[in-house]
Protein backbone atom coordinates (compact mmCIF):
# COMPACT_ATOMS: atom_id res chain seq x y z
CA UNK A 1 0.00 0.00 0.00
CA UNK A 2 2.59 2.56 0.73
CA UNK A 3 4.67 1.84 -2.10
CA UNK A 4 1.59 1.95 -4.77
CA UNK A 5 1.03 5.79 -2.76
CA UNK A 6 4.36 6.79 -3.55
CA UNK A 7 4.41 5.65 -6.91
CA UNK A 8 1.30 7.87 -7.45
CA UNK A 9 2.80 10.99 -5.67
CA UNK A 10 6.35 11.60 -6.70
CA UNK A 11 7.93 14.28 -3.84
CA UNK A 12 8.34 17.34 -5.12
CA UNK A 13 11.70 18.86 -5.62
CA UNK A 14 13.27 20.99 -2.52
CA UNK A 15 13.02 24.89 -3.59
CA UNK A 16 16.33 26.49 -3.15
CA UNK A 17 16.06 29.59 -1.02
CA UNK A 18 17.18 32.62 -2.68
CA UNK A 19 19.57 34.48 -0.81
CA UNK A 20 20.94 37.90 -1.16
CA UNK A 21 24.30 37.25 0.71
CA UNK A 22 25.44 41.25 0.06
CA UNK A 23 22.45 41.97 1.33
CA UNK A 24 22.59 40.22 4.44
CA UNK A 25 26.40 40.51 5.35
CA UNK A 26 26.62 42.56 8.17
CA UNK A 27 24.11 39.86 9.83
CA UNK A 28 26.06 37.08 8.76
CA UNK A 29 29.36 38.87 9.74
CA UNK A 30 28.18 39.14 13.25
CA UNK A 31 26.69 35.48 13.76
CA UNK A 32 30.19 34.18 12.10
CA UNK A 33 32.26 35.79 14.56
CA UNK A 34 29.95 34.88 17.59
CA UNK A 35 30.69 31.30 16.77
CA UNK A 36 34.36 31.78 16.02
CA UNK A 37 34.14 32.81 19.59
CA UNK A 38 32.52 29.81 21.00
CA UNK A 39 35.61 28.17 19.29
CA UNK A 40 37.82 30.78 21.45
CA UNK A 41 36.57 29.34 24.72
CA UNK A 42 37.11 25.92 23.21
CA UNK A 43 40.90 25.67 22.15
CA UNK A 44 42.78 28.96 23.13
CA UNK A 45 44.71 29.16 26.41
CA UNK A 46 42.82 31.26 28.81
CA UNK A 47 45.52 33.89 29.27
CA UNK A 48 44.96 34.75 25.70
CA UNK A 49 41.52 34.64 26.12
CA UNK A 50 40.81 38.23 26.59
CA UNK A 51 42.27 39.91 24.09
CA UNK A 52 41.17 37.52 21.20
CA UNK A 53 37.85 38.23 22.11
CA UNK A 54 37.96 41.60 22.20
CA UNK A 55 39.69 42.04 19.15
CA UNK A 56 37.84 39.84 16.75
CA UNK A 57 35.03 41.24 18.45
CA UNK A 58 35.39 44.93 17.41
CA UNK A 59 36.66 43.74 14.26
CA UNK A 60 33.43 41.69 13.70
CA UNK A 61 31.31 44.76 14.36
CA UNK A 62 33.28 47.18 12.27
CA UNK A 63 34.03 44.63 9.60
CA UNK A 64 29.68 44.26 9.66
CA UNK A 65 29.45 48.46 9.72
CA UNK A 66 32.10 48.33 6.81
CA UNK A 67 30.16 46.18 4.59
CA UNK A 68 26.69 47.74 5.51
CA UNK A 69 28.14 51.01 4.18
CA UNK A 70 28.96 49.78 1.05
CA UNK A 71 25.93 47.95 0.30
CA UNK A 72 23.85 50.96 1.35
CA UNK A 73 25.25 52.94 -0.91
CA UNK A 74 26.56 51.08 -3.52
CA UNK A 75 23.83 48.62 -4.41
CA UNK A 76 20.52 49.83 -6.58
CA UNK A 77 18.32 47.20 -4.41
CA UNK A 78 19.22 48.74 -1.25
CA UNK A 79 17.45 51.73 -2.68
CA UNK A 80 14.26 50.20 -3.11
CA UNK A 81 14.52 47.48 -0.80
CA UNK A 82 15.05 43.58 -1.19
CA UNK A 83 13.78 40.70 0.18
CA UNK A 84 15.93 37.57 0.88
CA UNK A 85 15.77 34.03 2.66
CA UNK A 86 12.61 33.38 0.52
CA UNK A 87 11.14 36.45 1.71
CA UNK A 88 11.59 35.97 5.70
CA UNK A 89 14.17 38.62 5.47
CA UNK A 90 13.85 42.09 4.39
CA UNK A 91 16.35 44.52 3.85
CA UNK A 92 15.55 48.02 3.40
CA UNK A 93 15.95 51.61 4.09
CA UNK A 94 14.64 51.14 7.89
CA UNK A 95 16.31 47.86 8.32
CA UNK A 96 19.63 49.22 7.00
CA UNK A 97 19.22 52.13 9.41
CA UNK A 98 18.36 49.80 12.27
CA UNK A 99 21.36 47.87 11.32
CA UNK A 100 23.83 50.52 11.51
CA UNK A 101 22.41 51.90 15.60
CA UNK A 102 23.06 48.56 16.00
CA UNK A 103 26.40 48.11 15.15
CA UNK A 104 27.03 51.72 16.62
CA UNK A 105 25.27 50.58 20.05
CA UNK A 106 27.26 47.66 19.73
CA UNK A 107 30.37 48.99 19.66
CA UNK A 108 30.11 51.05 22.25
CA UNK A 109 28.81 48.25 24.33
CA UNK A 110 31.84 46.24 23.85
CA UNK A 111 34.05 49.13 25.03
CA UNK A 112 31.70 48.68 27.96
CA UNK A 113 31.98 45.38 28.42
CA UNK A 114 36.07 45.34 27.53
CA UNK A 115 37.04 47.29 29.93
CA UNK A 116 38.26 45.74 33.57
CA UNK A 117 40.18 48.87 34.62
CA UNK A 118 36.93 50.29 36.41
CA UNK A 119 36.58 46.18 38.09
CA UNK A 120 39.49 44.74 39.00
CA UNK A 121 39.77 41.53 37.36
CA UNK A 122 36.20 42.88 34.83
CA UNK A 123 32.76 42.70 35.11
CA UNK A 124 32.10 39.40 35.01
CA UNK A 125 32.50 35.75 36.71
CA UNK A 126 31.13 32.01 35.33
CA UNK A 127 30.28 31.02 38.92
CA UNK A 128 28.03 33.97 40.07
CA UNK A 129 26.07 31.39 42.05
CA UNK A 130 28.92 31.40 44.75
CA UNK A 131 28.05 32.24 48.00
CA UNK A 132 30.05 35.57 49.26
CA UNK A 133 32.44 35.75 51.71
CA UNK A 134 33.03 32.14 51.29
CA UNK A 135 37.09 30.46 50.40
CA UNK A 136 35.46 30.22 46.74
CA UNK A 137 34.68 33.52 46.40
CA UNK A 138 37.43 34.97 47.92
CA UNK A 139 39.35 33.03 45.48
CA UNK A 140 37.33 33.88 42.70
CA UNK A 141 37.63 37.85 43.53
CA UNK A 142 41.61 37.54 42.32
CA UNK A 143 40.12 35.58 38.55
CA UNK A 144 40.30 37.64 35.54
CA UNK A 145 36.72 38.48 34.36
CA UNK A 146 35.30 35.81 32.22
CA UNK A 147 35.38 35.98 28.69
CA UNK A 148 32.46 34.25 26.98
CA UNK A 149 30.64 37.58 27.34
CA UNK A 150 31.86 38.39 24.39
CA UNK A 151 30.04 36.08 22.05
CA UNK A 152 27.43 35.83 23.70
CA UNK A 153 26.99 39.79 22.97
CA UNK A 154 27.34 39.05 19.46
CA UNK A 155 24.96 36.20 19.52
CA UNK A 156 22.62 38.89 21.21
CA UNK A 157 23.36 41.59 18.50
CA UNK A 158 22.95 39.44 15.37
CA UNK A 159 19.58 38.44 16.89
CA UNK A 160 18.53 41.57 17.01
CA UNK A 161 19.22 42.68 13.98
CA UNK A 162 17.26 39.58 12.48
CA UNK A 163 14.00 40.83 14.53
CA UNK A 164 13.79 44.22 13.41
CA UNK A 165 14.28 42.86 9.67
CA UNK A 166 12.12 39.86 9.95
CA UNK A 167 9.54 39.66 6.98
CA UNK A 168 7.54 36.80 9.01
CA UNK A 169 6.58 36.05 12.35
CA UNK A 170 8.23 32.92 12.91
CA UNK A 171 12.10 34.27 11.82
CA UNK A 172 10.74 37.21 14.33
CA UNK A 173 9.85 34.90 17.35
CA UNK A 174 13.09 32.58 16.52
CA UNK A 175 15.06 36.11 16.52
CA UNK A 176 13.55 36.76 19.53
CA UNK A 177 14.65 33.73 21.47
CA UNK A 178 17.85 34.26 19.83
CA UNK A 179 18.75 37.69 21.23
CA UNK A 180 17.21 37.14 24.18
CA UNK A 181 18.89 33.87 25.37
CA UNK A 182 22.17 35.43 25.94
CA UNK A 183 20.46 38.48 27.61
CA UNK A 184 19.01 36.06 30.62
CA UNK A 185 22.67 34.62 31.40
CA UNK A 186 24.77 38.10 30.82
CA UNK A 187 22.26 39.31 33.56
CA UNK A 188 23.21 37.14 36.01
CA UNK A 189 27.14 36.81 35.92
CA UNK A 190 28.05 40.29 38.08
CA UNK A 191 31.40 39.90 39.66
CA UNK A 192 29.60 42.34 42.56
CA UNK A 193 26.06 42.70 44.31
CA UNK A 194 25.56 39.00 42.79
CA UNK A 195 22.31 38.07 44.86
CA UNK A 196 20.81 41.12 43.02
CA UNK A 197 22.17 40.44 39.81
CA UNK A 198 21.21 36.28 39.86
CA UNK A 199 17.53 37.81 40.93
CA UNK A 200 17.31 39.86 37.82
CA UNK A 201 18.63 37.09 35.79
CA UNK A 202 15.63 34.71 36.90
CA UNK A 203 12.90 37.87 36.84
CA UNK A 204 14.40 38.59 33.55
CA UNK A 205 13.53 34.88 32.16
CA UNK A 206 10.60 33.65 33.45
CA UNK A 207 9.01 36.99 32.69
CA UNK A 208 10.44 37.17 29.06
CA UNK A 209 9.24 33.20 28.94
CA UNK A 210 6.02 34.33 29.59
CA UNK A 211 6.29 37.07 26.77
CA UNK A 212 7.42 35.17 24.38
CA UNK A 213 4.32 32.64 25.19
CA UNK A 214 2.13 35.69 24.66
CA UNK A 215 3.53 36.14 21.24
CA UNK A 216 4.03 32.55 20.02
CA UNK A 217 0.27 32.16 20.70
CA UNK A 218 -0.09 34.86 18.78
CA UNK A 219 1.55 33.94 15.89
CA UNK A 220 -0.65 30.85 16.12
CA UNK A 221 -4.03 32.88 15.85
CA UNK A 222 -2.69 34.95 12.72
CA UNK A 223 -1.46 32.05 11.07
CA UNK A 224 -5.27 30.21 11.55
CA UNK A 225 -6.43 33.33 10.29
CA UNK A 226 -4.03 34.04 7.51
CA UNK A 227 -3.17 30.84 6.72
CA UNK A 228 0.70 32.17 6.29
CA UNK A 229 2.74 33.79 8.99
CA UNK A 230 3.78 36.68 6.40
CA UNK A 231 3.34 40.56 7.34
CA UNK A 232 2.22 40.91 3.63
CA UNK A 233 0.26 38.17 3.36
CA UNK A 234 -1.35 38.94 6.61
CA UNK A 235 -2.30 42.35 5.16
CA UNK A 236 -3.85 41.14 2.06
CA UNK A 237 -5.66 38.78 3.95
CA UNK A 238 -6.93 41.54 6.62
CA UNK A 239 -7.71 43.91 3.68
CA UNK A 240 -9.46 41.69 1.42
CA UNK A 241 -10.99 38.84 3.42
CA UNK A 242 -14.71 38.69 4.91
CA UNK A 243 -13.57 36.12 7.48
CA UNK A 244 -13.71 37.11 11.15
CA UNK A 245 -12.07 39.25 12.46
CA UNK A 246 -11.64 37.85 16.01
CA UNK A 247 -8.75 35.99 14.91
CA UNK A 248 -7.04 38.45 13.43
CA UNK A 249 -7.23 41.58 16.29
CA UNK A 250 -6.67 38.21 19.37
CA UNK A 251 -3.53 37.24 17.18
CA UNK A 252 -2.75 41.38 16.95
CA UNK A 253 -3.13 41.40 20.80
CA UNK A 254 -1.12 38.87 21.80
CA UNK A 255 1.41 39.05 19.16
CA UNK A 256 2.17 43.15 20.50
CA UNK A 257 1.94 41.97 24.16
CA UNK A 258 5.11 40.19 23.20
CA UNK A 259 6.84 43.22 21.32
CA UNK A 260 5.85 45.85 24.44
CA UNK A 261 7.32 43.44 26.34
CA UNK A 262 10.62 43.71 25.28
CA UNK A 263 10.53 47.36 24.37
CA UNK A 264 9.70 47.88 28.06
CA UNK A 265 6.70 49.89 27.37
CA UNK A 266 4.40 50.11 30.32
CA UNK A 267 2.19 48.32 31.20
CA UNK A 268 4.17 45.63 30.41
CA UNK A 269 7.76 47.13 31.71
CA UNK A 270 7.61 44.89 35.51
CA UNK A 271 10.73 43.49 34.73
CA UNK A 272 12.90 46.63 33.73
CA UNK A 273 13.78 48.75 36.81
CA UNK A 274 14.94 45.47 38.66
CA UNK A 275 16.59 43.87 35.30
CA UNK A 276 18.47 47.25 35.18
CA UNK A 277 19.42 47.77 38.86
CA UNK A 278 20.69 44.50 38.97
CA UNK A 279 22.67 43.46 35.84
CA UNK A 280 26.35 44.11 35.38
CA UNK A 281 25.87 47.65 34.38
CA UNK A 282 27.65 47.10 30.75
CA UNK A 283 25.17 44.54 30.60
CA UNK A 284 22.20 47.07 31.47
CA UNK A 285 23.57 49.62 28.92
CA UNK A 286 23.92 47.08 26.16
CA UNK A 287 20.00 46.08 27.28
CA UNK A 288 18.54 49.75 27.43
CA UNK A 289 19.90 50.98 23.99
CA UNK A 290 20.16 48.06 21.81
CA UNK A 291 17.26 46.18 23.28
CA UNK A 292 14.62 48.92 22.23
CA UNK A 293 16.03 49.55 18.93
CA UNK A 294 15.01 46.51 17.87
CA UNK A 295 11.96 46.11 19.54
CA UNK A 296 10.60 49.27 18.44
CA UNK A 297 12.28 48.21 15.07
CA UNK A 298 10.04 45.41 15.03
CA UNK A 299 6.83 46.84 16.10
CA UNK A 300 6.88 49.41 13.41
CA UNK A 301 7.59 46.67 10.92
CA UNK A 302 4.90 44.24 11.82
CA UNK A 303 2.39 47.60 12.36
CA UNK A 304 3.12 49.32 9.29
CA UNK A 305 3.50 46.00 7.23
CA UNK A 306 1.01 43.64 8.66
CA UNK A 307 -2.00 46.24 10.02
CA UNK A 308 -1.67 49.53 7.97
CA UNK A 309 -4.98 49.06 6.21
CA UNK A 310 -6.53 48.09 9.99
CA UNK A 311 -5.16 51.00 11.95
CA UNK A 312 -8.21 52.70 12.80
CA UNK A 313 -9.37 49.49 14.63
CA UNK A 314 -6.29 49.21 16.87
CA UNK A 315 -5.01 53.13 17.53
CA UNK A 316 -7.43 53.34 19.97
CA UNK A 317 -5.98 51.18 22.23
CA UNK A 318 -2.07 52.01 21.17
CA UNK A 319 -3.00 55.42 22.37
CA UNK A 320 -3.58 54.32 26.00
CA UNK A 321 -0.64 51.88 26.35
CA UNK A 322 1.40 55.23 24.96
CA UNK A 323 -0.40 57.33 27.71
CA UNK A 324 0.01 54.55 30.57
CA UNK A 325 3.80 53.87 29.63
CA UNK A 326 4.48 57.49 29.86
CA UNK A 327 2.30 57.73 32.89
CA UNK A 328 3.76 54.85 34.79
CA UNK A 329 7.11 55.74 33.63
CA UNK A 330 7.10 59.48 34.48
CA UNK A 331 5.52 59.40 37.75
CA UNK A 332 7.03 56.14 39.36
CA UNK A 333 10.17 58.01 38.16
CA UNK A 334 9.74 60.67 40.45
CA UNK A 335 10.02 57.82 43.89
CA UNK A 336 12.88 56.21 42.84
CA UNK A 337 16.46 56.55 45.21
CA UNK A 338 18.53 54.72 42.84
CA UNK A 339 20.18 55.85 39.94
CA UNK A 340 19.58 52.58 37.98
CA UNK A 341 15.78 52.33 38.74
CA UNK A 342 15.33 56.25 37.70
CA UNK A 343 17.05 55.25 34.18
CA UNK A 344 14.57 52.17 34.27
CA UNK A 345 12.04 54.00 34.79
CA UNK A 346 12.53 56.95 32.20
CA UNK A 347 13.52 54.25 29.60
CA UNK A 348 9.51 53.46 30.06
CA UNK A 349 8.75 56.99 29.51
CA UNK A 350 10.60 57.09 26.34
CA UNK A 351 9.29 53.82 25.34
CA UNK A 352 5.67 56.02 25.20
CA UNK A 353 7.10 58.83 23.80
CA UNK A 354 8.29 56.53 21.03
CA UNK A 355 5.17 55.04 20.65
CA UNK A 356 3.51 58.19 19.71
CA UNK A 357 5.75 58.26 16.65
CA UNK A 358 5.19 54.48 15.95
CA UNK A 359 1.71 54.97 15.74
CA UNK A 360 0.97 58.06 13.69
CA UNK A 361 1.51 55.50 10.22
CA UNK A 362 3.04 58.21 8.06
CA UNK A 363 6.94 58.70 6.25
CA UNK A 364 7.12 61.23 8.96
CA UNK A 365 6.16 59.01 12.10
CA UNK A 366 8.92 56.59 10.89
CA UNK A 367 11.52 59.03 10.05
CA UNK A 368 11.05 60.47 13.65
CA UNK A 369 11.00 57.70 15.15
CA UNK A 370 14.21 55.92 13.51
CA UNK A 371 15.76 58.98 14.56
CA UNK A 372 14.26 59.18 18.14
CA UNK A 373 15.57 55.15 18.68
CA UNK A 374 19.14 56.53 17.99
CA UNK A 375 19.45 59.59 19.62
CA UNK A 376 18.14 57.69 22.58
CA UNK A 377 20.39 54.63 22.63
CA UNK A 378 23.20 56.58 22.62
CA UNK A 379 22.50 58.57 25.41
CA UNK A 380 21.41 56.11 27.67
CA UNK A 381 24.65 54.26 26.92
CA UNK A 382 26.74 57.04 28.22
CA UNK A 383 24.95 57.32 31.01
CA UNK A 384 25.41 53.92 32.00
CA UNK A 385 28.79 54.33 31.06
CA UNK A 386 28.94 57.33 34.00
CA UNK A 387 27.22 55.13 36.76
CA UNK A 388 29.34 52.27 36.14
CA UNK A 389 32.33 54.61 37.50
CA UNK A 390 30.44 56.42 40.80
CA UNK A 391 31.85 53.05 43.11
CA UNK A 392 31.85 52.53 46.77
CA UNK A 393 33.71 48.81 48.40
CA UNK A 394 30.69 47.12 47.76
CA UNK A 395 30.91 47.85 43.99
CA UNK A 396 28.94 50.51 42.14
CA UNK A 397 27.38 53.15 44.44
CA UNK A 398 23.89 53.63 42.48
CA UNK A 399 22.02 54.81 45.37
CA UNK A 400 21.19 59.01 45.23
CA UNK A 401 22.39 60.03 48.12
CA UNK A 402 25.56 58.46 46.82
CA UNK A 403 26.12 60.98 44.49
CA UNK A 404 25.56 64.28 46.36
CA UNK A 405 27.76 66.65 45.77
CA UNK A 406 29.41 64.93 43.16
CA UNK A 407 30.11 68.24 40.92
CA UNK A 408 33.11 68.45 43.82
CA UNK A 409 34.33 65.29 43.76
CA UNK A 410 34.43 64.78 40.05
CA UNK A 411 33.31 68.30 38.15
CA UNK A 412 34.06 66.65 34.80
CA UNK A 413 31.72 63.33 35.30
CA UNK A 414 29.10 65.76 36.98
CA UNK A 415 29.14 67.50 33.80
CA UNK A 416 28.77 64.56 31.28
CA UNK A 417 26.16 62.74 33.70
CA UNK A 418 24.18 66.49 33.74
CA UNK A 419 24.26 66.55 29.95
CA UNK A 420 23.52 63.38 29.41
CA UNK A 421 20.18 63.75 31.82
CA UNK A 422 19.45 66.87 29.92
CA UNK A 423 19.53 65.11 26.60
CA UNK A 424 17.27 62.69 28.32
CA UNK A 425 14.76 65.41 29.61
CA UNK A 426 14.91 66.74 26.04
CA UNK A 427 16.41 70.25 27.02
CA UNK A 428 17.57 71.95 23.19
CA UNK A 429 20.91 71.27 21.46
CA UNK A 430 20.75 67.94 22.43
CA UNK A 431 19.55 64.98 20.21
CA UNK A 432 16.72 64.24 22.90
CA UNK A 433 15.15 67.74 21.98
CA UNK A 434 15.37 66.78 18.42
CA UNK A 435 13.95 63.49 18.80
CA UNK A 436 10.75 64.84 20.23
CA UNK A 437 10.52 67.29 18.39
CA UNK A 438 10.24 65.42 15.48
CA UNK A 439 8.05 62.79 16.62
CA UNK A 440 5.37 65.08 18.14
CA UNK A 441 5.15 66.63 14.96
CA UNK A 442 4.86 63.97 13.03
CA UNK A 443 1.89 62.82 15.31
CA UNK A 444 0.43 66.36 14.95
CA UNK A 445 0.45 65.94 10.96
CA UNK A 446 -1.86 62.77 11.82
CA UNK A 447 -4.20 64.28 13.57
CA UNK A 448 -2.83 63.12 17.04
CA UNK A 449 -3.15 66.77 19.34
CA UNK A 450 -4.94 65.32 22.33
CA UNK A 451 -1.76 62.66 22.64
CA UNK A 452 1.01 65.24 21.86
CA UNK A 453 -0.59 67.28 24.86
CA UNK A 454 -0.25 64.21 26.99
CA UNK A 455 3.18 63.37 26.20
CA UNK A 456 4.14 66.97 26.52
CA UNK A 457 2.76 67.07 30.70
CA UNK A 458 4.44 63.93 31.48
CA UNK A 459 8.02 64.64 29.18
CA UNK A 460 7.74 68.08 31.18
CA UNK A 461 7.02 65.63 34.77
CA UNK A 462 9.76 63.20 33.67
CA UNK A 463 12.47 66.21 33.14
CA UNK A 464 11.85 66.76 37.34
CA UNK A 465 13.75 63.46 38.26
CA UNK A 466 16.77 64.45 35.96
CA UNK A 467 17.01 67.98 37.35
CA UNK A 468 16.75 66.54 41.41
CA UNK A 469 19.87 64.96 40.39
CA UNK A 470 21.85 67.57 39.24
CA UNK A 471 20.44 69.81 41.96
CA UNK A 472 21.96 66.29 44.51
CA UNK A 473 25.52 66.51 42.24
CA UNK A 474 25.67 70.80 42.24
CA UNK A 475 24.15 72.08 45.42
CA UNK A 476 24.81 69.50 47.98
CA UNK A 477 27.73 68.23 50.31
CA UNK A 478 29.92 65.35 49.76
CA UNK A 479 29.90 62.57 52.42
CA UNK A 480 32.94 62.25 54.19
CA UNK A 481 32.92 58.42 54.02
CA UNK A 482 31.56 58.83 50.11
CA UNK A 483 32.09 56.74 47.08
CA UNK A 484 35.08 57.20 45.05
CA UNK A 485 35.13 58.44 41.45
CA UNK A 486 37.53 55.79 39.64
CA UNK A 487 39.47 56.79 36.92
CA UNK A 488 38.02 54.97 33.80
CA UNK A 489 40.14 52.51 31.60
CA UNK A 490 40.41 53.83 27.84
CA UNK A 491 37.62 51.40 26.46
CA UNK A 492 34.49 52.96 29.10
CA UNK A 493 36.07 56.68 28.10
CA UNK A 494 35.65 55.58 24.81
CA UNK A 495 31.84 54.52 25.03
CA UNK A 496 31.25 57.50 26.85
CA UNK A 497 32.87 59.47 24.29
CA UNK A 498 30.94 58.02 21.79
CA UNK A 499 27.89 58.50 23.07
CA UNK A 500 28.16 62.16 24.16
CA UNK A 501 29.20 62.76 20.71
CA UNK A 502 26.47 61.25 19.03
CA UNK A 503 23.94 62.89 21.71
CA UNK A 504 25.33 66.73 20.79
CA UNK A 505 25.87 65.77 16.66
CA UNK A 506 22.50 65.03 16.75
CA UNK A 507 21.00 67.93 19.04
CA UNK A 508 23.24 70.45 16.70
CA UNK A 509 23.23 69.01 13.16
CA UNK A 510 20.29 66.48 13.15
CA UNK A 511 19.88 67.02 9.38
CA UNK A 512 21.81 64.04 8.07
CA UNK A 513 20.44 61.27 10.79
CA UNK A 514 17.01 62.93 9.60
CA UNK A 515 17.60 62.30 5.85
CA UNK A 516 19.05 58.79 6.11
CA UNK A 517 15.77 57.75 8.66
CA UNK A 518 13.60 59.26 6.27
CA UNK A 519 14.84 57.77 2.64
CA UNK A 520 12.53 54.74 2.47
CA UNK A 521 9.84 52.65 3.72
CA UNK A 522 9.31 48.98 4.35
CA UNK A 523 9.59 46.56 1.35
CA UNK A 524 7.63 43.27 2.07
Amino acid sequence: MLDMFLAQAPAAPLEVPSVDYAAVLPMLIVFGVACIGVLVEAFAPKATRWGIQVTISLVAIIAAGVSLILYATGSSSSKAGTTTFSGSISVDRPSLFLWGTLLLLGLGAVFLIADRKVEAGGAFVAQAAIRPGTVQDRAQSATTSQTEVFPLTLFALGGMMTFCAANDLLTMFIALEVLSLPLYLMCGLARRRRLISQEAAVKYFLLGAFSSAFFLYGLALLYGYADSVKLADIAHAAAGSDRSDTLLFAGLGLLVVGLLFKGSVGPFHTWTPDVYQGAPTPVTGFMAACTKVAAFGAILRVLSVGFSSTSWEWRGVMWAVAIISMALGAILGLTQTDVKRMIAYSSVAHAGFLLVGAIAMTEDGLSSTLFYLLAYGFTTLAAFGVVSLVRDSSGEATHLSAWAGLAKRSPLLAGVFTFLLLALAGIPLTSGFVGKFVVFSAALSDGMAPLVVVALVFSAVAAFFYLRVIVLMYFSEPAADGPTVTVPGGFTTAAIALGVVVTLVLGVLPAFALDWAGAGGFAS
